[in-house]
């Protein structure tokens, strides 16, 4: 019987991952690392304290929630290892482990992997540290060779199967090339025959739900985003084929039909980047993957004849001429909208809510209201409340100058935020990059002095400084992004510090000062939040407002508008709700052409 004080326990964090969703949904693999790390753990006498999964992470980023939850047990202390079926379970990067490693030693856990050799000696480290080198640059060279063949395949005019082709088209069987799928190009033929007769884009989408047209993904509800982008695709747009020889190589020039004409796919438009991030919201640490996209040089595009779609040229020219210059229509009017940039979001789906305004010049008003509502209907978002705008926005700053008014409360609630997003010691980790780069740099000087001797091959010295660098960039990146917080989180105090003094200052006057503008940058400053929900409530939250009901504010009241305006209840304390950022964002390509993403 282990000791309850917790002396003589050896106490065991049993850790699986797995990258990719489809494994995550069978939990096949995730089961067989658990039972080999129970085995494991049950034959070296350790008792397991949690046992914790990762599915559907990728191993290339640390921010994992199964990751942060081992961070957390391990830094309370008692945990005698961490349990990891294989090396590239915990992480693909040589430096990620080294730096777990570290931390994890400094709390008395070790880290450890069920397919790790070696004696524990300083040689048995540096072996097992250049195997996984070794295994990250073959990964990258994989990667490359994978980018070359892919970019020989499209210069043979062949196409590189995506998950799905576009929209209009299907694979053909050896899914190296297109054939027209008739049925959802004649919706395509539509969209163009509608734009170019005229129709707006709103018309046409409309048009297209109402008649139970899904989407290119299967959904209800249609993008305009989308339509102007397939619009602007050059698979629709017939070219002659001496247009398309003088785009393409010889070889695939000679495999024209010069009475036909085709359209043109193109490959290696975009680099795209694949990341992690996390970020603390309302209801704890959420986790979100990110993509970034980087135009390439148009000369490095290479082109793909696919087959005519059967749109005539003229249709498909005009039809971009009349989407060229379209922008959606501005309804701000002469207000300036307090709440807008993501502070105030719609509770049941996340979007930011927009401004509106109806009514004449003479006699507009204005509010704010839900667009997934207001653009795809009740079944896309049940919120179908309007809030009028100067009266939300009066009642809002009512409630911040009065927390404002109040520097101590203020300070207080700062403090306790700054306390909830400090997660560790950044001095320390500061000091643990820094050493990792001083490191690096010392482990250069030796690479290059073995090499002087003779010890290593010139190749093996190029391999070895190639690995090196990219943990000294990696480690570079970690250093500055912990700098980074920190500052962050000291702005953070100097810029409330400013709030308090310039709002005190205004209050000695007599007067309330703040513009419109002043009041948006202070919500920002303090990271506020306003949440309206379907019921006409609405919730301010977020930053170092109160969240319990000892810190609530003795200004908190509810309040009630005339109708038929709906009613706006300030709540103290949190409520039990989740809401997710939506962003959608149009992208052009160098050339000013829209780009066809789905």
């Amino acid at each position: 019987m282990p000791d309850t004080a917790g002396y003589g326990r050896k106490l065991s964090i049993l850790y699986a991952r797995v990258s990719t969703e489809e494994q995550a949904k069978s939990g096949y693999s995730l089961a067989q690392q658990m039972e080999a790390l129970r085995e494991y753990a049950v034959k070296e006498g350790y008792e397991v304290l949690e046992e914790v999964a990762d599915p559907g992470q990728s191993g290339t980023s640390l921010e994992r929630p199964g990751m942060d939850r081992i961070r957390e047990l391990v830094a309370t202390g008692g945990v005698s290892v961490v349990l990891a079926q294989d090396l590239d379970r915990i992480s693909r990067e040589p430096w990620h482990y080294e730096f777990l490693k570290s931390m994890f030693e400094d709390h008395g856990t070790e880290l450890r992997a069920l397919d790790e050799d070696g004696d524990g000696s300083p040689m048995g480290e540096f072996v097992r540290y250049i195997r996984r080198g070794v295994a990250k640059l073959e990964r990258e060279d994989i990667a490359k060779r994978s980018r070359r063949g892919k970019r020989r395949m499209a210069s043979e005019g062949k196409i590189v199967a995506g998950p799905s082709p576009v929209y209009g088209f299907r694979y053909t069987k050896d899914r190296k090339s297109y054939e027209v799928d008739e049925a959802n190009m004649r919706v395509v033929r539509r969209i163009f025959e509608s734009v170019a007769a005229g129709r707006t884009l709103r018309s046409i989408k409309k048009g297209l739900e109402e008649d139970g047209i899904p989407t290119p993904g299967g959904g209800r509800f249609w993008s305009m985003a989308y339509l102007k982008q397939l619009i602007g695709h050059d698979a629709y747009r017939p070219h002659a084929c001496e247009e398309v020889k003088a785009l393409v190589s010889p070889e695939v020039a000679a495999r024209l039909d010069p009475n036909r004409s085709y359209g043109i796919w193109w490959f290696g438009r975009k680099r795209h980047h694949q990341g992690h991030k996390s970020e603390d919201g309302p209801d704890g640490r959420r986790y979100r993957k990110t993509k970034k996209s980087v135009w390439l040089d148009r000369e490095k595009w290479v082109a793909v004849p696919v087959p005519d779609s059967g749109i005539p040229r003229e249709t498909v020219d005009l039809a971009r001429e009349r989407v060229k210059n379209n922008r959606p229509a501005a309804k701000t009017g002469a207000h300036f909208w307090e709440l807008s940039g993501g502070i105030w979001r719609c509770a049941s789906c996340g979007r930011a809510m927009s401004g509106t305004r109806v009514g004449s010049k003479n006699s507009e008003r204005f509010y704010y209201r839900c667009p997934n509502r207001a653009t795809n209907g009740p079944e896309a978002c049940p919120n179908g409340k309007h809030h009028r705008a100067e009266r939300a926005e009066a009642e809002v700053w009512e409630e911040i100058s009065s927390l404002l008014k109040e520097p101590e409360r203020l300070r207080a609630g700062v403090a306790r935020m700054l306390e909830d997003e400090r997660r560790g010691d950044p001095d320390r980790e500061m000091r643990r990059w820094a050493k990792r780069l001083a490191d690096a740099g010392a482990r250069r000087s030796r690479y290059q002095d073995m090499a002087a001797e003779g010890l290593i091959g010139f190749d093996e010295l190029r391999a070895k400084l190639a690995e090196l660098e990219a943990d000294r960039k990696a480690a570079a990146r970690e250093l500055e992004a912990v700098r980074g917080k920190a500052e962050r989180l000291a702005s953070l105090q100097v810029q409330t510090e400013a709030l308090i003094e310039a709002f005190s200052s205004k209050a000695r006057a007599g007067l309330d000062l703040y513009t419109p503008q002043d009041r948006f940058d202070a919500y920002k400053a303090l990271g506020l939040k306003v949440l309206a929900y379907p019921d006409g409530t609405t919730e301010l939250t977020g930053g170092p407002l109160p969240r319990s009901n000892s810190e609530t504010p003795s200004s908190s009241r509810a309040w009630r508008l005339p109708e038929p305006e709906p009613k706006a209840v300030y709540l103290a304390s949190h409520r039990s709700r989740s809401w997710r950022s939506s962003v959608s964002c149009t992208s052009r390509s160098p050339d000013g052409s829209p780009s066809l993403s789905r």
